[in-house]
């Protein structure tokens, strides 16, 4: 698998990653009705670095790194990822999370930081728990499921 940076060419590939997830609303706090031009903008906008995760020429995943906060919070950054539905439980997310906790060290981050990570995505606790993050925070009934009411969202972090 390699992971390189996002191209304007990968536009559709990334849309046909990131729109099932934010249509499904399971996982992120995003709008499920939102445009494919607003998601995208969303995941690829000027404040963060988008890369994507391929293998024999098929998009598998994409994530992005952008600083968590400004000024005196800009050494703590963020990451957002999402898979190919197909490719989900195959190790891209976690080959992914490897990637940005080596590139977010490398352009000078000390630590990161998820801020608003679903309690029911279990799989995605587990993986961060197994990638050194650690819950540092809940947030009780913070996200509305769409199947499963309210649930707790969890703040995660992990120095690097």
């Amino acid at each position: 698998m390699n992971i390189r940076p996002a191209k304007p060419q990968d536009a559709a590939a990334i849309l046909e990653i990131i729109l099932p997830v934010i249509r499904a609303g399971t996982t992120y706090a995003l709008d499920p009705d939102m445009s494919p031009e607003d998601a995208l903008a969303y995941w690829t906008g000027p404040d963060r670095e988008t890369f994507v995760a391929e293998a024999n020429g098929v998009l598998l995943g994409t994530y992005y790194l952008r600083p968590n906060q400004a000024g005196g919070g800009r050494h703590v950054c963020n990451c957002g990822y999402m898979t190919l539905a197909s490719a989900t439980g195959s190790g891209v997310a976690r080959a992914m999370c490897a990637h940005s906790l080596q590139h977010a060290a490398s352009r000078g981050f000390r630590a990161m930081q998820f801020n608003f990570v679903i309690s029911s995505n279990e799989r995605a606790v587990r993986l961060w728990q197994s990638c050194g993050f650690e819950i540092v925070g809940r947030l009780p009934q913070a996200f509305a499921h769409p199947a499963l009411g309210l649930v707790d969202t969890y703040v995660m972090y992990r120095t690097l």
